[in-house]
């Protein structure tokens, strides 16, 4: 895809409220505004790269661009899964991501199990990529200074 590595940031909004109770599996989601914005060449499906919360450290990510066909949703989302545990939660914080890299198209699955399996699969791919020097690079990017500093100074 000619769009990576595709940089974006927006407030986080509350999703549908699936992540951390129904799977196990928080995730941050963006505002319609940023969804509608992604480029038109990045297809629906998995995606890893980087994230940051507010200023923070940066954090390796998975992330879901689609309508999740498990659940049928009607409007397009990007439901990032930080690979980091938080104490609690950061609606409203500026999410800032470097998407890097596609893992797989959406799916559906026959069962919740089978998509939280699928979801850890992609876990350990997106680790896995991250790790490779041409990925870990874009952790220290100035995108992500940049935000911080910004953060900081209340922009």
């Amino acid at each position: 895809m000619k769009s990576l590595p595709y940089f974006c940031r927006g407030a986080v909004v509350r999703g549908f409220g699936r992540g951390s109770k129904e799977l196990g599996i928080p995730t941050a989601n963006f505002p319609e505004s940023v969804v509608d914005n992604l480029p038109s060449d990045m297809k629906t499906g998995i995606y890893y790269g980087w994230a940051c919360v507010g200023n923070s450290d940066v954090h390796r990510m998975v992330m879901s661009i689609g309508w999740n066909p498990f659940y049928k949703n009607t409007k397009k989302s990007m439901e990032t899964h930080i690979i980091h545990t938080y104490k609690e939660d950061f609606y409203g914080e500026t999410l800032s991501i470097a998407i890097l890299g596609y893992i797989r198209p959406e799916t559906s699955f026959n069962s919740l199990d089978a998509l939280i399996k699928a979801i850890h699969n992609d876990i350990e791919e997106a680790k896995k990529q991250l790790d490779m020097p041409e990925h870990q690079k874009f952790k220290d990017d100035d995108f992500f200074s940049t935000s911080k500093k910004e953060i900081m100074n209340g922009h």
